[in-house]
């Protein structure tokens, strides 16, 4: 039996333009009397990844069983806790859209009574989605935002 693909791919993070923005901090607080130790420098940061792939996977699962779905896209994953950037584990972390990163919009999911995987706005549409800024790109489920930014908005 062939093996599906990931639903995660490797970005390269050492090209010219890539910048981490956390990091580095450390060095400067190291020697100072009022920082209090917490151990060894350890890195928490997880980067190079991008899960796109899973975030178009759950999209196209929607109205499936979602202890089927959600089995599936753990094993094709290195770890559980990007399904839940987009799906709510409760009624309070709804919201009809999610953020990823600066400019990525991706509809809000969540699991209906009948343990099926919905959106919880379904009506939502790129024409109602309107940018932050000129400067960037901004995305709805992949597909650029077709209004232009207003600046008389802010």
């Amino acid at each position: 039996m062939r093996q599906k693909k990931p639903l995660y791919r490797s970005v390269n993070t050492r090209t010219r333009g890539v910048f981490h923005r956390s990091g580095g901090d450390y060095r400067w607080s190291r020697r100072r009397e009022d920082r209090v130790h917490d151990g060894a420098m350890r890195g928490k940061q997880r980067r190079g990844l991008d899960y796109t792939p899973l975030f178009k996977f759950l999209l196209s699962r929607l109205g499936e069983d979602w202890d089927a779905v959600h089995a599936e896209a753990v094993a094709r994953l290195d770890r559980p806790e990007p399904i839940f950037w987009m799906v709510a584990r409760s009624d309070t972390e709804k919201s009809p859209f999610v953020l990823i990163g600066e400019n990525a919009y991706y509809s809000g999911l969540f699991v209906d009574a009948d343990n099926r995987l919905r959106q919880v706005d379904p009506d939502l549409r790129v024409e109602h989605m309107e940018p932050g800024c000129a400067c960037c790109t901004h995305t709805f489920n992949g597909v650029p935002f077709t209004r232009k930014y207003d600046p008389s908005a802010d």
